[in-house]
């Protein structure tokens, strides 16, 4: 299937702004590059949560490895299981992701942020997650979660609708 807009060559200012941040330049940056702007806000903040976050990258890759299976998002799982596995979570869990409510692989914490998560994705937080949530982080960790969520259950949406092909 062909994408949705062409892919496009990035100019040099860009590039350059991407190499600063460390982003590679993917068929995902290649088709927001239609709209410099956007691309650029992007770029800030998947970047900024990537990289200054201050709740350890493994629960975060760990939700968006979950956020990438509930969207059914090859794209995203391909890209972020190999983070995943950079960041410290354990082949195991990302095997048994699927069945995480069972799966022995989780301990209490991974557990919340999954359910977290799922209902994050469905589009309703119950009270009793957000009052665990509650308990167990600081306010500025529940809103990178929470942003950490929200923002990869819209990166499936994007390459769907764009028809973005993965790189390579």
């Amino acid at each position: 299937m062909n994408p949705t807009v062409p892919l496009v060559d990035l100019d040099k200012e860009t590039l350059a702004y991407l190499r600063r941040v460390g982003a590679p330049v993917s068929n995902l940056y290649r088709i927001l590059g239609n709209h410099p702007t956007l691309l650029k806000a992007w770029v800030d903040f998947a970047w900024t949560l990537r990289g200054e976050a201050k709740t350890p990258r493994r629960l975060r890759e760990l939700i968006i490895l979950r956020c990438a299976q509930l969207a059914g998002s090859d794209y995203q799982w391909n890209d972020h299981s190999v983070m995943a596995a950079a960041a410290g979570v354990e082949g195991a869990q990302i095997d048994a992701l699927d069945g995480w409510p069972t799966a022995p692989e989780f301990d209490d914490e991974e557990r919340l942020l999954l359910q977290f998560t799922d209902e994050v994705v469905a589009g309703r937080v119950g009270d009793d997650v957000l009052e665990a949530l509650q308990r167990r982080y600081r306010p500025d960790a529940i809103v990178e979660l929470t942003m950490t969520a929200a923002f990869y259950v819209m990166v499936p949406r994007i390459l769907d609708a764009l028809r973005i092909p993965h790189d390579g």
